[in-house]
Formats: structure tokens, sequence, C-alpha cells
């Protein structure tokens, strides 16, 4: 079946005539070392000129991965929780970070995450909390300032700049993937009619331009489909309105 750009592509002309900006971010979560996948999501990030903020589980983060990062500008470390591994009572969605145990255990975890790959990386570890599933329990984030993080992100748009004090939320809003079905890419017309609804409700003012507009990816589970779908539509993006949006103390809130 045949997928109908016109609709985003109009959209996006919009935003040109308009004069707009969408400020774009790409976020890749569950590195833990090099692979052929991390090749290509490498190759692909510099193809299309967009940098990659690459959650790295810190339990399992190796040094061959820091020393990969060392060869590239392109992917930038942060922080994937501590070790991908959910504490929900079966039957409950998956949640490393939920309330689901005592929260000194849990802010043990975040903080240790962040010491473990502060060490790996050194300077270049960006202090983004990225929690497994995008799911985090709201007594916990208040802790994270605290730690030494400066932002978090999850999934859908955010309600508010603030996470907490001192926590820029920035979240991630468009995944390619299947996952309650074929595993492989969503039904592409589906997920271009639902970045056509997101960038629309960003120009009409329902939604928070302020917040960059971020791609979501898997790396390590991408089949070709998910490839290039994503890398069409992200060429799509960076040829109309959108401006690279990396993460860094200057652009925080």
């Amino acid at each position: 079946m045949s997928t109908d750009w016109a609709a985003l592509d109009q959209e996006l002309q919009t935003w040109v005539d308009q004069g707009l900006t969408l400020p774009l971010w790409w976020r890749d979560d569950d590195a833990i070392a090099p692979t052929a996948e991390l090749d290509q999501l490498t190759a692909l990030s510099t193809k299309l000129g967009l940098p990659v903020h690459l959650a790295v589980i810190p339990k399992g983060a190796t040094k061959t991965l820091a020393d990969y990062l060392t060869e590239t500008t392109q992917l930038i470390p942060v922080v994937h929780g501590w070790a991908h591994l959910s504490h929900a009572p079966k039957g409950e969605k998956k949640a490393e970070f939920g309330a689901h145990r005592p929260v000194d255990e849990i802010i043990k975890d975040a903080s240790q995450g962040l010491r473990n790959l502060q060490k790996l990386f050194g300077p270049e570890l960006v202090p983004m909390f990225v929690p497994p599933w995008n799911r985090i329990a709201a007594e916990v984030v208040q802790e994270l300032p605290g730690l030494g993080f400066t932002a978090l992100s999850t999934f859908t748009p955010r309600t508010a700049p603030l996470a907490a004090e001192g926590l820029a939320q920035i979240n991630t809003h468009l995944d390619p993937i299947h996952w309650k079905g074929s595993r492989s890419v969503v039904p592409p017309q589906q997920l271009l009619d639902q970045a056509t609804k997101q960038l629309n409700a960003r120009r009409l003012g329902r939604a928070d331009n302020t917040e960059p507009y971020g791609i979501l990816t898997h790396h390590l589970v991408h089949d070709a489909e998910i490839w290039r779908v994503t890398e069409a539509l992200i060429a799509r993006l960076m040829a109309g309105p959108a401006c690279p949006w990396t993460l860094d103390t200057r652009n925080l809130i």
C-alpha cells in the first residue's frame, strides 16, 4: 500500500510559509555496547544532520561504548534508568522507577546510574534521566535535581516546561515501532497522520512548540522498514522547518 505524504508536506510548507521553526531532537534507547545497529544509527544520524541522544543503560554499559562515542559527535549519552528491570507486579505496566519500591531504594538506583555513566563518559554525559518504559513516580521526579539531573525525558507532550524545580521536561512524541502489533514499523500512513496532527497542534498553539519535538527510536530492534520510514520522516522534517536541537546547559528551559 502506498503512503500519501501530501498532508504532512502541506503542514510543513505552512510552517515554512509562516516563518515558523520546529525544534527537533532524537532520542534512542537501550544502548549498552557497540553493535552493527549502533553503526547504522550513527551513520543515519550523520547523513540526516541530526544528533542522537543515546539513552545508555548504566548497569550494563561497557567501556567499549564509551570508546565508541569518543569517535563521533553524533551520539550524546544520557542516563537510561539503572538496569532496565521492571519492578511492577504481574499484570501492571512495566516500570523500573514506578512506585513499587521504597523511594530511598529507587533514588539509590537513579544516583548510581548517574555516577556510573559519569565515570564512563566523563563530561560528555548529559545529566538527562530517561526512565525505562517512560514511566516514573512523581515522588521520584522530585528527587532527581538533588542527585544532579537537569532534565527528565518520557513520552507524550509535556504539560509544563519543568518536571520539578531545576528539572526540565523534554519528552519524545513520535515512536515508529508498532510495539503492540507487528513490532515492525507502525503502519506508515498512521505514523504520518500522527505527525501531521502533532505539528498542526503546535502551529495552532494547542501544544507547546517550545518543547523540542522528539523522535524516539530503539536501534537494537529495528528492521529494514523501521529504518526506512524513520529516515524518510526525519529527512522530510529537516528539509522543512525543523532545526536540530541538542540538550546542553544553555537550552534546558
